[in-house]
Order: structure tokens, then C-alpha cells, then sequence
């Protein structure tokens, strides 16, 4: 009975961990639109949310080895850090024009692209069932985008961007565990984000107005900090395969915050291209599987 019992609760914690990170993210998401919202600059909350990853991450790095790794080592976990930070300027930007929805679906277009970039660069394997679930997957952003209507919205063809940017950064964690602690990873990203981000958030700086904003202004670096720390957690207690259909209450998060928070109900195009990303990244999961 204890046999079977532990691996149930070791599931069991990483799912409730999943489930977290990604309420931690849709929080940087909701507090990010809000304060764009409040008139703060994006490039202000992005080097927020980085020079507080790194005073958090700050205080690991006297137990963090860096000499002993190679330099090429070095050179992919700062392309690594790269990846996720453009990601999030952009897709900062475009959360100021965009429902939080969209913006949802489109990012979590990224596991399909994900399974393409481990074909293309790390070899992996993949069917003629993978590739059919990619184009689906691509077509549920169309669905959302709508790309031949007058109306287009280019801010929603942005958000390919930090799609394709975290499938990157994604495959690159993938070549790194086992090589370097994620101690390191994390120090470098927010090394590398607030050093790239200072000048951009002095030019732009200005106080929030209010309480809550000075609040959110801190949280949005504390909310990612902590969600990807429940993220790696969570990825201890059970394989990445596993967990990937519960990444998907991201966009269910956000769905419900754009509703709560800012009224915006998602309209019936946006429903139908989330469910077929959804679907394709399920797919793929399934044939994996």
C-alpha cells in the first residue's frame, strides 16, 4: 500500500506545484496589463520584474560553481536567459493591446513549437501524427489572429514571438539539466535582464500613482521568481510529459482574470482557436506518451 501511495503523492504535489507556477504567471500577466493600464512604461515593468529575480536569486550565488563550467556552457545558459527575456518584452508589449485571453492561447502555442525545435535541434524523434498536431496547432492561431480579415490585429501576430521565443528557451533547458544547476540558470537570467534592462527602465521610469501600483510594481518580479521555482519543483516530483496538460490552466487563468479584472469576455473566435491549440499540444503529449 506505501509502495503505491508515494508515487500517487509525488504526483499529486506536482500537479498542485504546476497548477501554482502557472497562477503565479497569469498573476505577473494581470498586474503586468494593470500597471501598463496605470501608464507605466513596459520596458519600466520589465526591468522590475528581472532586478527583483535577481536580488531574490542574488543571495544563492556564493553557492552557485560558474569557474568549473566551459564557456560554451556559459554561452547557452546566457542564450537561454536571452530567449526569456526578449519573450517577455514583447509579450509585456503586447499585453498592454490585447485581451488577456489571446494573449494566453497564443503563448501557449509555444509546447507545439517546442516539439519542432526538439526534432530540429536536439533530434528527438517525432511522426507524421506530431506533424499533423503542428500544423493544427498553427491553425488555431489563425483562428485567433485571423490574419486575412481587414481588422487584423498585428499585436496578436507579435505574440508569435515569445511563442516561438519559450519553445527555445524550453529546448535549451532541456540540453542544460544535468549540466548545470538551476541555481545558475536563474542567476544568469536575472543578471542578464536587469543589466540589459536598467538603462530602458531609468530613461522610462516614472512612480505609480497609487499603493497597489507601488505593490505590483515589486510583486510582478516576486510572482515570476516564485513560479518558476514551483515550476522546477514540480518538474522534480513528476517528467515533463506528464504535467504538460495541466500547463494548459494557464490560459484558463488568464481567461478568467481578462473577465474579472479588465471585463473582457473572450469572443467565440478566440474560444474555438484556444481549444485547437490546446488540442494540438494534447496531441502531442498523447503520442508521446
Amino acid at each position: 500500500m506505501a509502495d503505491t501511495a508515494a508515487p500517487t503523492a509525488r504526483l499529486g504535489h506536482a500537479i498542485a506545484l504546476i497548477l501554482l507556477a502557472n497562477l503565479l504567471f497569469a498573476f505577473v500577466d494581470t498586474s503586468t496589463k494593470w500597471l501598463s493600464g496605470a501608464g507605466l512604461a513596459v520596458l519600466q515593468l520589465a526591468f522590475m520584474r528581472y532586478a527583483v529575480h535577481l536580488a531574490i536569486t542574488g543571495v544563492d550565488i556564493g553557492r552557485v560553481p560558474c569557474a568549473s563550467l566551459p564557456w560554451r556552457t556559459h554561452a547557452l545558459v546566457g542564450f537561454r536567459a536571452f530567449c526569456l527575456i526578449s519573450a517577455t518584452v514583447v509579450n509585456f508589449h503586447a499585453l498592454g493591446q490585447l485581451p488577456l485571453s489571446v494573449t494566453a492561447a497564443i503563448l501557449y502555442l509555444a509546447p507545439v513549437i517546442t516539439c519542432l525545435l526538439g526534432w530540429l535541434i536536439l533530434g528527438e524523434r517525432i511522426g507524421i501524427g506530431h506533424l499533423g498536431a503542428i500544423i493544427f496547432g498553427f491553425a488555431g492561431v489563425l483562428i485567433i489572429v485571423r490574419p486575412f480579415d481587414d481588422d487584423v490585429n498585428l499585436y496578436a501576430l507579435l505574440m508569435l514571438y515569445p511563442a516561438t521565443a519559450m519553445s527555445l528557451y524550453a529546448v535549451l533547458t532541456r540540453m542544460l539539466t544535468g549540466q548545470v544547476r538551476p541555481g545558475l540558470m536563474q542567476f544568469y537570467t536575472g543578471v542578464l535582464g536587469t543589466a540589459v534592462l536598467a538603462p530602458a527602465g531609468y530613461i522610462f521610469w516614472e512612480n505609480p500613482e497609487t499603493t497597489l501600483g507601488w505593490i505590483l510594481l515589486f510583486a510582478i518580479g516576486a510572482f515570476a521568481w516564485a513560479g518558476h521555482e514551483a515550476l522546477t519543483r514540480a518538474h522534480a516530483y513528476a517528467g515533463a510529459s506528464t504535467l504538460m496538460p495541466f500547463g494548459y490552466s494557464f490560459v484558463i487563468y488568464l481567461s478568467l482574470a481578462g473577465w474579472i479584472v479588465f471585463g473582457n469576455v473572450p469572443d467565440l473566435a478566440t474560444i474555438i482557436g484556444a481549444f485547437v491549440i490546446c488540442a494540438a499540444g494534447l496531441i502531442i503529449w498523447r503520442l508521446r506518451g
